[in-house]
């Protein structure tokens, strides 16, 4: 298992990676300086008079309990475009498009994500990022490909996903983060493990899954507990008391951070001190306890962290415009844009055949690492693992 995972993390921790299918187009990076943000996607593109128009759409959870996913990726679109349409455009070609943005609101439900995917056809659009969630998104892939649209998701992650090709995936899959913690717990010497994971949700069960198989190939010992919850759940008393018998000092939660935050607070209850570990869906727990000492040294996977260096002027614009600090989903929907961009620039084309082509030549460097695609659809780029030291996230 050591010697797979270890693979599969020489590629995907790379600093500096190599674009696959075809000849590597000049590296696009987003620009360091434009205007303050506080337009609308809309106002923005007006503003740029003279230049056609160039749909990008996309659909997420606005409403619902997933809705601040949907908002993070919205609002990060929205810098992105905000910040190409003031730097003159997109040249495709003879041809300068300026960036507009139609996103809906798909509630984080499959029958809403086919209604919100089909209106964004009717709407014209001439690219497609989404859907936030994996459920979602799962639903609309079959739709895309039919439709004959370029797509690329931020951060929906089951392997299933980009089956398609005229599909890209721009966040990690989910048995890769699964392999990536798994040997994480293996390197830093936990005695044991236990996880407590989502049955009835594709992400946290693709984790799941690739964690603990894993895990039993390095120690078959090192798991002591394994227990599930379904999706809605909200009292977690009866698998936490299974886990503190176990013994377990460390708790696995692949999860996103709804879950997550009823989890930590019932552990502390029941006098539980094992430490934590998360998958990427951890993103934002701070602003969802009321008690950051709750999840005090905890640790999960992430692509971005918004104390960085890099991260400096879109988390100052971000702030600016929205009056929160950004999270991995915003960096995701703002690298989702410069990708785009950057196949638009590359194809010389806004036909969906010359830009799925384009997707394989191309590099950006954006918020959350560079990035390169394959034909089969998955990214290339780094990862980082998160820690939450003294009610921050710092990189570890």
């Amino acid at each position: 298992m050591k010697k797979v995972v270890s693979v599969g993390l020489a590629a995907v921790m790379a600093v500096s990676v190599a674009a696959c299918g075809g000849e590597t187009a000049e590296t696009t990076a987003a620009p360091e300086t434009s205007a303050a943000s506080g337009e609308t996607a809309e106002t923005q593109a007006e503003a740029a008079d003279g230049m056609e128009e160039f749909v990008i759409g996309t659909t997420g959870p606005l409403t619902g309990s997933a809705a601040s996913y949907g908002t993070s990726v919205k609002q990060g679109e929205e810098i992105a475009i905000q910040e190409i349409n003031e730097a003159g455009g997109v040249k495709v070609g003879d041809t300068t498009y300026k960036l507009v943005l139609n996103f809906q609101d798909d509630e984080a439900k499959e029958d809403k994500a086919v209604t919100a995917f089909n209106t964004l056809v009717d709407a014209g659009m001439g690219a497609y990022i989404g859907a936030v969630t994996t459920g979602s998104c799962l639903a609309q892939t079959d739709l895309s490909y039919e439709a004959n649209i370029l797509q690329i998701t931020p951060s929906a992650s089951a392997e299933a996903v980009t089956t398609n090709p005229n599909v890209f995936r721009l966040c990690f899959t989910d048995p890769l983060q699964g392999e990536m913690i798994a040997q994480y717990v293996i390197d830093n010497g936990y005695e044991s493990v236990a996880v407590l994971w989502n049955n009835a949700d594709e992400y946290s069960a693709g984790i799941h899954d690739a964690f603990v198989e894993c895990i039993e190939n390095e120690d078959a010992g090192l798991l002591v507990a394994d227990e599930s919850f379904a999706t809605g759940d909200v009292d977690f008393n009866t698998q936490l008391t299974q886990i503190k018998n176990s013994g377990a000092k460390l708790l696995f939660v692949p999860a996103y951070y709804g879950d997550v935050s009823y989890i930590v607070q019932q552990a502390k209850d029941a006098g539980m001190e094992c430490d934590f570990i998360g998958s990427d869906g951890w993103d934002g727990i701070l602003g969802q306890v009321t008690d950051s000492t709750l999840v005090e040294g905890a640790v999960f996977l992430s692509p971005f962290l918004a104390t960085e260096d890099s991260a400096a002027d879109f988390v100052s614009k971000y702030e600016a415009a929205y009056g929160a600090t950004p999270d991995q989903f915003a960096a995701d929907g703002y690298d989702c844009v410069y990708v785009i961009k950057a196949a638009m620039e590359q194809a010389g084309s806004v036909e969906t055949d010359a830009l799925v082509q384009a997707m394989t030549e191309i590099t950006v460097d954006g918020l959350t690492g560079q990035v390169t695609f394959d034909a089969s659809g998955e990214p290339t780029k780094s990862a980082k693992f998160v820690q939450i030291v003294n009610g921050e996230y710092t990189a570890m």
